[in-house]
């Protein structure tokens, strides 16, 4: 919500907000732009007919005072993404969803775009390298959008990437996600058939065909529009001394991202690039210079036989191709693999069974879920049984506590041996440079 503030702010709109608290980067971000709110807290007397629209974000609640006045007095509330929708009418659309490698793919994109200084917009869900906001508004003549499948707003309850009516539409994969709002399989399925009939008339479908449930979803769907489909698959590559190298009709490319699911990430970008404009020889020239989004595969540090990551991975399919990316890319290294459950669907005791064998290419598996989670969540919290049953890896390490984490890595001597941090969390508030740099660098 805040880069679309100051995106508005940007293209030269007033816009005011409000939030019960603002943390950081927002609160600088905000500051610097002088559109942050001058007090914490909603206030319905400063909703006037003056506004012309309201944008609702997830975290109000559908009887947030200050919505009951727009409502009361007729001002238009947009969802996020109605309102983007709304200021992209007059461009070319391409919309990336999936349940996995949607950020990565969206950065691609953004990233050969910048590099040849096309005109666009975008709205991406993680910080780019050379790319100040996460949102960008102008009288470009197309836009990326990353489409989340998560609700639009309290009182919107259709997935995002519903509204934003692409020309080109990406699915990388589909994979159970967000159980509070899609308790079944299918319901969660429907939700990807659903975008494909969103897509504009005529269209294209960009999909990954080596996931065999959306092959099948997009096989059986029954189209009623002219769309073209264009399945991907996993580009040639080779691994060399740890570095990963693309083997195109122009000859090797060196990349920096790598991984199996990274390389079908960047095939999907390749071929929404060739739809806006962009050759294939444009693409590799740039995509070669690329380094990744943030929390996606980032190193925290690295010494000549050792290397820290953290990741975003949380759900069951991101956690097991992650891992298997890292064994892939160092093979002669052992693995210590420490995932935090953290989300709502994570901690789902019907869910927690969609985790079984995703650690075991793991050398050294480590589970963590902060202790006072279950408590801010008002939920019941899991057995060490629970979790390691769940897993399905009898040696699978579980914690409960950062400091427990953090003693049980310093046991470890760091040589032919990588560690990979996953979580949309945060540790229990463990600032992982400094561990990496106790781990590694002392």
């Amino acid at each position: 919500m805040h880069n679309l503030a100051i995106a508005l702010h940007l293209k030269g709109f007033v816009v005011s907000g409000s939030d019960d608290v603002i943390y950081e980067p927002s609160k600088t971000r905000l500051q610097k732009n002088n559109i942050l709110p001058e007090k914490d807290g909603w206030f319905p007397e400063n909703i006037t007919k003056a506004i012309d629209a309201i944008i609702l974000g997830m975290h109000a609640r559908i009887d947030n005072p200050e919505l009951l006045k727009a409502q009361e007095i007729g001002i238009p509330v947009y969802s996020y993404p109605e309102y983007i929708f709304e200021q992209s009418k007059e461009k070319k659309r391409i919309v990336v969803g999936g349940s996995h490698g949607k950020t990565t793919i969206t950065s691609m994109i953004l990233h050969v775009l910048n590099y040849h200084k096309k005109d666009f917009d975008y709205l991406v869900g993680a910080q780019i390298e050379g790319f100040e906001n996460m949102v960008k508004l102008s009288d470009a003549p197309l836009i990326v959008i990353e489409g989340d499948e998560y609700l639009a707003s309290p009182i919107d309850r259709r997935p995002k990437f519903h509204l934003y009516k692409a020309h080109v539409g990406i699915i990388s994969g589909v994979a159970w996600d967000h159980i509070n709002v899609f308790p079944t399989f299918e319901s969660y399925k429907l939700q990807f058939s659903l975008f494909m009939d969103t897509i504009e008339d005529p269209g294209k479908l960009i999909y990954c065909e080596e996931d065999a449930i959306l092959k099948d979803l997009v096989e059986q769907h029954q189209f009623k529009k002219k769309i073209s489909l264009i399945p991907y698959q996993t580009p040639d590559y080779k691994i060399v001394d740890g570095n990963t190298f693309l083997e195109t009709s122009n000859g090797e490319i060196a990349i920096s991202v790598f991984g199996r699911h990274n390389l079908m990430n960047l095939n999907a970008a390749k071929l929404a690039c060739l739809e806006a404009g962009i050759n294939s020889e444009q693409f590799y020239e740039a995509i070669s210079t690329f380094k990744g989004a943030a929390r996606r595969l980032e190193k925290l540090g690295e010494t000549k036989d050792a290397v820290i990551f953290k990741d975003f991975a949380h759900s069951p399919s991101k956690l097991k191709a992650t891992i298997e990316a890292v064994k892939e890319q160092f093979p002669d290294r052992l693995l210590v693999a420490c995932m935090e459950l953290h989300t709502f669907s994570s901690l789902n005791e019907d869910f927690l069974k969609e985790y079984a064998n995703t650690m075991n290419g793991a050398d050294f598996a480590v589970v963590f879920i902060d202790e006072k989670t279950f408590l801010q969540k008002e939920m019941k919290p899991f057995s060490q049984e629970k979790v390691i049953d769940a897993f399905l890896n009898e040696n699978l390490k579980f914690f409960n506590q950062p400091e427990k984490i953090k003693s049980y890595l310093q046991t470890f001597e760091f040589k032919q041996l990588n560690l990979l941090m996953m979580s949309s969390g945060n540790f229990g508030g463990i600032d992982l440079k400094k561990l990496t740099n106790l781990l590694i660098y002392n």
